[in-house]
């Protein structure tokens, strides 16, 4: 039995009525002293953390969502990459399973010689990102067996322009169904034509573009099966500060959260129709 990595819950929870369940893989800020003391000051401060989501979100507790929110850092476990930690975006740069550097590209570890052995990956993953997954799964079926069908929104935030992944500025509201894999493409496209009309506040949109969906999106969303999932890779600029210190802006927030609240309850609706199919 491996030594325990953490003294902490790597995930909150909150149960909900509805056949809704909103992923929140991105937000935890915590990394365990033992990998932290490890880590350069730049990474101490976390910097590609999903921030704030859980704030920009609140109104899913309203439309009675499920809502399972990570505590720990991505730098600890992913828990948006495959177990095997292979690449969602071959030939593209990417981050792994227990990533060794940051979106800027510069290294995590003060030293080589602390990044983490395949020992030290197999006890991350056991740890902290298989409990995220164990309780994805345990409330998706709950979900599924009592209403038929599910909503698996996976909400994730990034900078607006990282040139080792895209190059200029992104898309502010990225929407991922794996291709077409995870969700009703007529739900998905309800949802992107809900985005669209954040043109005139001047948010731009893409369905199924740089962000296709992550590990969660493609794994869990079987749409023959009951279950929807769609990913939204919002830009940073759209409701926060994307530098130190990170602060949450709620006049900025404001202007985009009711087009935000309209696509997740499009998506809902879209589910609850194929129920009374």
């Amino acid at each position: 039995m491996s030594k325990l990595l953490t003294d902490r819950p790597v995930f909150t929870f909150r149960q909900g009525t509805a056949p809704l369940l909103v992923s929140m893989p991105h937000v935890g800020t915590y990394v365990p002293p033992a990998i932290a003391d490890r880590l350069t000051d730049e990474a101490r401060h976390v910097p590609d953390t999903d921030w704030h989501l859980e704030r920009l979100y609140d109104f899913v507790v309203g439309m009675g969502a499920s809502v399972l929110v990570a505590t720990h850092s991505r730098y600890v476990a992913d828990l948006n990459r495959p177990p095997d930690g292979s690449s969602l975006y071959p030939g593209q740069s990417v981050t792994g399973l227990c990533p060794v550097d940051t979106f800027d590209d510069t290294p995590l570890y003060r030293d080589p010689k602390d990044v983490p052995d395949e020992a030290e990956v197999a006890q991350r993953r056991a740890q902290v990102w298989q409990p995220y997954h164990d309780k994805l799964a345990e409330e998706l079926a709950r979900l599924r067996d009592r209403h038929g069908v599910v909503l698996l929104w996976d909400a994730h935030s990034i900078r607006s322009v990282l040139p080792r992944f895209f190059e200029g500025k992104l898309t502010d509201l990225n929407l991922g169904t794996g291709k077409g894999i995870a969700c009703a493409q007529d739900i998905a496209e309800a949802v992107h034509a809900v985005a669209r009309e954040g043109e005139a506040q001047g948010y731009t949109s893409v369905l199924n573009g740089r962000f296709t969906g992550g590990y969660i999106t493609r794994h869990y969303g079987q749409p023959e099966q009951g279950i929807h999932a769609i990913q939204l890779e919002m830009t940073q600029c759209t409701y926060m500060q994307e530098a130190l210190p990170f602060d949450y802006l709620p006049e900025t927030a404001g202007r985009i959260q009711p087009l935000l609240q309209r696509m997740v309850q499009t998506a809902f609706d879209g589910v609850l129709r194929k129920r009374a199919i």
